[in-house]
């Protein structure tokens, strides 16, 4: 596989994806508000320091030129900045008390809450498989639910605040650089307000591993941003569609095998109606997209 091509993009992407709890556990002494404008902070200097290195710091400027002068792609961008702080944020907290499941179901249901999105926002038709698949992966929460007795919000408003993220992100022209340098650049001031007169610690004032932990915390979130951002390029619509299932199926191996989640027979059958639903949803695609003679 080159390093050069779409699958290596992906892969390395979603592969980043799905070990990062492993990440957000090593600053556990931090709180998890802290965490995320740190993460912001650090994500939009890094993005400058790239732009930078890479001369494509007038390409930015000239983009923010043009994007000022359309008001819906502003408040596009600034939906889009809000709802993807909103998911880094509920994803730490979940992955900080505990619930990695929770924040792997989350991104499992993710695809198919996006097909309801285009359904029903987009207008676009909605398929007997992927209203099979949709129903399948109700039940699965349904039952999740039932078993434990509470409705899994972590995992809803994780998969909700990611799919209105994309919503808004396809209204947008940006290049992936500018749309990350401009969705940390809007949240930042607010980083900056509650790191220096709310949070209970002051800035930085961490040991130093832990200060290096939280400035890699904007490499580990604009890389796996960027690798998306090519390989979605250079791959078909099909083949992100598989690899989109790494993320959740890392983070859900690691609750069990590493971090010691309770995972019992009632947890398997609830996630089974998801798998299957998924499956649905993948094999509707590959007959949707051999029956227009694309490939994969």
């Amino acid at each position: 596989m080159k390093k050069d091509s779409g699958l290596f993009y992906g892969l390395s992407a979603y592969i980043i994806w799905g070990i990062l709890p492993l990440y957000w556990k090593l600053v556990g002494n931090v709180g998890s508000i802290d965490i995320l404008f740190y993460r912001i902070i650090w994500s939009l200097i890094f993005m400058l320091v790239c732009l930078t290195l890479s001369k494509k710091m007038a390409t930015f400027i000239s983009e923010v030129k043009i994007l000022l002068k359309n008001k819906k792609q502003i408040l596009a961008i600034i939906i889009a900045a809000i709802f993807i702080s909103l998911n880094w944020g509920i994803y730490i907290y979940t992955v900080s008390i505990g619930e990695v499941q929770q924040a792997s179901l989350g991104y499992y249901i993710n695809p198919l809450l996006n097909v309801l999105a285009g359904t029903l926002y987009l207008k676009e038709p909605l398929s007997k498989q992927a209203t099979l698949a949709s129903l399948l992966a109700l039940a699965g929460v349904v039952l999740l639910t039932i078993q434990t007795g509470a409705f899994p919000f972590n995992s809803i408003f994780l998969a909700a605040s990611f799919c209105i993220y994309g919503l808004a992100k396809k209204q947008l022209t940006l290049s992936a650089a500018t749309s990350i340098t401009l969705e940390t650049l809007i949240i930042a001031p607010i980083a900056l307000i509650y790191l220096f007169f709310i949070s209970d610690t002051r800035f930085m004032n961490y040991s130093l591993p832990t200060n290096l932990l939280l400035i890699g915390a904007g490499i580990v979130t604009a890389i796996p941003l960027l690798l998306f951002a090519n390989a979605v390029k250079k791959l078909s619509y099909i083949t992100v569609g598989f690899l989109q299932y790494i993320n959740p199926t890392i983070m859900l191996l690691m609750a069990i095998f590493i971090f010691h989640e309770p995972y019992a027979l009632p947890q398997f059958i609830a996630f089974s109606f998801i798998w299957l639903g998924i499956l649905v949803f993948i094999i509707g695609n590959v007959i949707e997209a051999q029956k227009k003679g694309s490939r994969l």
